[in-house]
């Protein structure tokens, strides 16, 4: 009877090796996204004229610029550009799945499943921002916003069309 024992023993520490082999293999692949690209990405605000303030709606700060701040890639914001003499001016930064990170969601099918795209989308690593860079244009304090263009009034023009004599 100690021969079954053994076996038993043995199969059942076995099994649980691969078992926790297996959990290990589907951890490490379950997120190609936030391992290839990760889930941070630098974003460059510029501003006209230079040596502007920038601070975002996340908090973040930069004294002058040209600037780049890194945050995280599902994190939509606006940045603000100050300077003494011009109005404060803003811009939207938004995100989009861009190829690459297209790539890396496509491949948790084939490999990570649907655990790993789920750690792709909640990290947002199939994420980009853009614009990136982003550029500010502030306009100096009393002056207008430019009038909007428009299209040069058409003339009637007055046609002269050939004249047949009556009978």
């Amino acid at each position: 009877m100690i021969p079954i024992a053994s076996n038993f023993m043995a199969t059942w520490v076995e099994m649980k090796l691969n078992m926790l082999v297996a959990i290990a293999t589907i951890t490490a692949l379950s997120g190609c996204g936030s391992i290839t690209r990760g889930t941070t990405e630098k974003v460059t605000i510029t501003a006209s004229p230079s040596d502007a303030k920038i601070t975002t709606s996340t908090g973040q700060y930069c004294p002058r610029s040209p600037c780049t701040i890194e945050v995280m890639r599902r994190t939509e914001f606006t940045a603000f550009a100050e300077k003494e003499g011009y109005e404060k001016g803003s811009i939207e930064i938004r995100t989009k799945v861009v190829g690459a990170g297209a790539a890396g969601f496509a491949g948790n099918i084939v490999i990570g499943g649907v655990i790993g795209m789920g750690v792709d989308a909640a990290t947002g690593a199939a994420l980009d921002h853009y614009p990136n860079p982003a550029h500010i244009e502030l306009r100096p304090l009393g002056k207008k916003a430019p009038a909007k263009a428009t299209a040069p009034k058409k003339r009637k023009s007055k046609s002269k069309g050939s004249k047949q004599p009556s009978v």
